[in-house]
């Protein structure tokens, strides 16, 4: 009966604690509504990305994780920088196989004309 009576009383403090912070907090309106933290892009647009550039990347968090808008709009730029160079690779061991291939063609041995015969 000693433990009954000692909960009842618990549990009226703690009502009456939640009801005095509920109603003397209420004056004061809600909380004001928080800005969503927004992507704030690292990545230059104004030269080719480097390693640091990609460590540096913070995504905000969300309830849920990241926002998948801001992940995908890195990954696209990631992706497109990363298919040029490979593009510019490419073009470049072409250019390199061309002229290392040039030179072989271009020093085969000549004939030399025959002197003619003069009467």
């Amino acid at each position: 009966m000693v433990m009954f009576l000692f909960l009842v009383v618990a549990l009226a403090v703690v009502v009456a604690a939640v009801t005095l912070s509920v109603v003397s907090g209420g004056e004061s309106g809600p909380l004001p509504e928080a800005a969503p933290e927004r992507f704030q892009d690292p990545l230059p647009p104004d030269r080719p990305l480097n390693r640091a550039d990609v460590e540096s990347i913070r995504f905000p968090l969300v309830p849920r994780g990241y926002r998948m808008a801001d992940v995908d709009d890195a990954l696209s730029r990631l992706g497109a920088e990363l298919a040029e160079r490979d593009a510019r690779i490419t073009d470049l061991e072409s250019a390199l196989a061309g002229a290392q291939a040039a030179p072989h063609t271009q020093h085969t041995p000549l004939d030399k004309p025959e002197p003619e015969d003069r009467p």
